[in-house]
């Protein structure tokens, strides 16, 4: 046995687990990291990262296509695949090594292997194939994250269908794609592999993509790909995955119809599963829920030294979910306990165009019974949006009617994903949307746009026209 005793062993170094172990180490806590894969989890490697490198790369393809209307006159310009693979790979191993740096900057202890629990204080670490150490700590934290979720459809198994993780590697651009969810994952890939020359069918269950979002943002991102070429069909019960000469086939059921679509490769993109294999949670009584882990208000499991957060936890499976919860799992080891808040929390998706939120939507807020008002501002009225060229988009923001206070903000747009966290400062600060209409916004951004649905909730926006 390791004769080194830790205060916080932290058992994953994604986003949650990396943060959790560098804000132990700063408060003093003598801290192990054990990772089985490469340092930034999912996040970096094989998710939020990588993936916006190549959006990056989808943004440059849309501006020479489009040059012209900048006066700017390109010939032709093609593709290299394999270019936009390296360059991926530069920025994440460039992070990588970012967060390498930081751990050892901050005296954190990295073991690279596969951690299973002995007791609730000890784990094993197979750090090389037959080669076990064992570590003793006083708490732990289980930051293990997910894995793409494959759901059981009939045909399914024994064929070569892409998650996430397959999709992100690029190895050939399929004439025709057939992805399968339209959540956060799905539209995004949808996006990347449209702009690389795919033909892309969308299948979501739902009756519309993205069905967590604002209705009124999600029509207007469905009919902007639409008109780009990228078939969406909602509502549509895939009934079986098959083959035939030239490809693959989906069948599926749509307005009481069968629907069969030929592809060249099937994306499955319906959400993340924790990832708990090997590390003998039932063996030390560790209760789940379902998948998930089971966790408290304050990260604790039923264990009272064991904590854990992000993926593994269900719940919102997001990076600075993740990390905020890392951060508090450990004040709460050091005796602090501090409940997470789980009530402002933005998220972004980075289709093109993005989007972005925070708070309720407005069928949440109809639902809870709040009198409510709504204030919207387009794009097209932006003079930044504009001179940037692309001006598809709106914000709005939804207040009580009563109070002013702000219960959600809902963009989509350019540069939406880089604007929500001004509402969402406001909603935790408990401003109201008077305080955000009086806020002075430089000219010419497209931050503006803020301001103005704000004094649109009282119909006195500046820059379109008034209520009829």
């Amino acid at each position: 046995m390791n004769s080194d005793k830790y205060t916080i062993g932290v058992i994953g170094g994604g986003p949650g687990g990396y943060v959790a172990a560098i804000k132990a180490a700063q408060l003093g806590a003598k801290v192990l990291l054990v990772e089985k894969g490469q340092l930034g989890g999912t996040c970096l490697n094989r998710g939020c990262i990588p993936t916006k490198a190549l959006l990056r790369s989808v943004e440059v393809i849309e501006t020479v296509a489009h040059a012209k209307d900048y006066g700017v006159l390109v010939d032709k310009f093609s593709l290299d695949r394999s270019l936009l693979v390296k360059r991926k790979e530069r920025v994440t191993a460039q992070l990588r090594q970012g967060v390498e740096g930081l751990l050892k900057a901050n005296k954190v202890t990295v073991i690279k292997g596969t951690a299973s629990f002995k007791d609730v204080h000890t784990i094993m670490v197979e750090v090389a194939a037959g080669e076990t150490k064992e570590y003793n700590c006083d708490n732990f934290i289980i930051a293990t994250g997910s894995k793409p979720a494959i759901i059981n459809l009939p045909g399914i198994q024994g064929r070569n269908i892409m998650t996430s993780d397959e999709a992100l590697e690029l190895t050939y651009i399929p004439g025709r794609i057939a992805i399968i969810g339209g959540g956060v994952i799905g539209m995004e890939f949808a996006t990347i592999y449209h702009a690389l020359g795919s033909r892309v069918t969308v299948v979501e269950a739902m009756a519309s993509i993205l069905p967590a979002v604002d209705q009124e943002i999600s029509q207007l991102l469905a009919k902007t790909l639409k008109h780009k070429g990228i078939e969406i069909l909602t509502g549509a019960k895939i009934l079986e995955i098959g083959d035939n000469a030239q490809g693959k086939t989906l069948t599926l059921e749509k307005d009481n119809a069968r629907k069969v679509i030929e592809v060249d490769a099937i994306l499955v993109a319906v959400g993340r599963a924790a990832e708990t294999t090997g590390l003998n949670l039932e063996g030390i009584g560790v209760k789940l829920n379902g998948r998930n882990i089971a966790v408290d208000k304050y990260l604790i499991t039923n264990l009272p030294n064991i904590y854990a957060i992000g993926d593994v936890i269900g719940g919102i499976q997001l990076a600075h979910v993740a990390s905020q919860e890392g951060e508090r799992a450990v004040l709460n080891i050091l005796d602090k306990q501090l409940p997470m808040d789980y009530s402002i929390v933005p998220s972004c998706i980075y289709t093109i165009p993005e989007v972005a939120c925070v708070g309720l939507t407005e069928d949440e807020v109809k639902k809870r019974g709040i009198n409510y008002k709504v204030g919207r501002f387009p794009y097209v009225a932006s003079g930044k949006a504009l001179t940037h060229g692309d001006a598809t988009g709106f914000a709005k923001i939804i207040c009580d009617s009563q109070t002013g206070e702000i219960l959600g903000a809902h963009l989509i747009g350019h540069n939406a994903t880089d604007l929500i966290s001004e509402m969402s400062l406001a909603m935790k600060l408990e401003g109201t949307i008077e305080e955000v209409a009086d806020l002075i916004h430089p000219h010419p951004t497209i931050s503006e746009i803020m301001k103005e649905a704000a004094l649109d909730v009282t119909g006195h926006a500046i820059h379109i026209p008034p209520r009829k």
